[in-house]
């Protein structure tokens, strides 16, 4: 259960050794605030909440609003951001997420919880609505999941599946310029196709909107295989086109490029490099015991035809998608350290680089939290090209909107 105090710290976007540092007390004592074992003093309060209470000032306005819906930990906030939108509503349900995004984006308004609890008249008008509704009922992954224990999938998996028709309500009341939907590749193929043929005959027959698609892989800006589908709908026809972005070629970018060094050319970041040199911490390397199941598990697929089994990888490699299950064993990515060594986990730092994320990001949650958070992530250099081309578009049709909108949805 998170305490007040650790509700202040991340909200002033300070990790525990941050905050230390900051009030002058060890990380220990900072620990057992955070667990509740005792109460901090009044003084240490209310430095904590004066901390949290300093905002950033908000990024220069370039004249259109938008809404974060299943915003995580705020990757597709990033991207329009830097397209010089304004942020004027965010929905996110995960409690530690939301502490991750408000050490980041630290507005002057609360996070929105449970879209579904929310009524369409509550959230501002904006002139794009940008979502990355949940993946896992369409992902392959969460199908295979879900098939293997017996659970409904898509639209049928009633907790996560049928969240797009909030956001087509909320389309349907609102009627932006524009939106973004992002989600995985599957999504086209899921249940032979009919899954995506009813999102697009709601957004384009139900809706109006001119609909564009495209699935995009990140290896174009990262040293990361992860495709994901954009959607990109206008209002009005416009000469939007896909065409336009700038893809940098594949393979330009590799894992070098996210690795911590460990060779003193940057500073350590407790707790995860340490030292002069800042060497990755010995905690992210795994234990003979995972590593052989993990050989084990990997030879047995093998023999079987499969082709399941770990990922490793080294500095000139690019790396399978980052996924919200990286904190039980990180198979998907696993660094080799050279022969003879068992390899290791990215550290939460190397996964924040992984999805674009800048250095001065904050990860003020547990590494299993940040793993979850990276994994359910977008990239964001690949959401910023496409903000980028949507912007111009987006200006040109911002006008008042004209009439009674129609609440199919409600």
């Amino acid at each position: 259960m998170l305490t007040d105090f650790t509700r202040l710290r991340c909200q002033a976007g300070y990790s525990v050794d941050e905050l230390a540092r900051e009030l002058g007390y060890s990380e220990r004592q900072v620990f057992r605030w955070e667990s509740g074992e005792i109460k901090p003093r009044k003084a240490v309060l209310d430095r904590v909440r004066d901390l949290a209470g300093k905002r950033r000032e908000p990024p220069p306005f370039a004249g259109f609003t938008f809404i974060d819906l299943f915003a995580g930990i705020g990757g597709l906030r990033t991207a329009f951001d830097e397209a010089g939108g304004r942020c004027v509503f965010t929905s996110e349900w995960d409690k530690y997420a939301q502490l991750t995004y408000q050490a980041n984006h630290r507005d002057n308004r609360p996070i929105a919880g449970d879209i579904t609890k929310v009524h369409v008249m509550d959230i501002p008008r904006h002139d794009v609505l940008v979502a990355g509704f949940p993946c896992q009922p369409f992902s392959i992954a969460g199908v295979s999941k879900k098939n293997a224990l017996g659970r409904e999938h898509g639209f049928k998996d009633e907790t996560q599946g049928t969240l797009f028709f909030d956001v087509a309500r909320i389309i349907d009341a609102h009627r932006p310029a524009a939106f973004l939907l992002e989600n995985v590749k599957n999504l086209q193929s899921h249940d032979k196709g009919r899954t995506f043929e009813v999102i697009r005959r709601t957004l384009q027959d139900e809706l109006g909107y001119e609909l564009h698609v495209r699935v995009i892989n990140a290896k174009h800006f990262l040293p990361q295989h992860r495709e994901r589908i954009v959607m990109v709908g206008f209002r009005e026809k416009t000469a939007f086109s896909f065409e336009d972005l700038q893809l940098p070629p594949i393979g330009v970018k590799r894992m070098r490029d996210i690795l911590h060094p460990e060779d003193g050319s940057e500073a350590p970041e407790s707790h995860f490099t340490e030292g002069k040199l800042a060497k990755v911490s010995d905690k992210y390397t795994l234990t003979d015991k995972l590593w052989q199941y993990l050989q084990g598990y990997a030879d047995k697929h093998k023999a079987a035809g499969n082709g399941f089994g770990f990922g490793l990888v080294g500095a000139d490699d690019t790396c399978r998608t980052l996924s919200a299950r990286y904190y039980k064993d990180g198979s998907e990515i696993l660094v080799s350290r050279g022969k003879g060594k068992n390899p290791r986990r990215l550290t939460p730092r190397e996964c924040a680089r992984l999805m674009g994320l800048p250095d001065d990001f904050r990860i003020p949650v547990s590494d299993t939290q940040a793993y979850k958070q990276f994994g359910n992530s977008v990239a964001v250099p690949v959401f910023r090209e496409v903000a980028h081309i949507m912007r111009p578009h987006v200006l040109e049709m911002i006008a008042p909107s004209e009439g009674t909108p129609l609440l199919k949805y409600a």
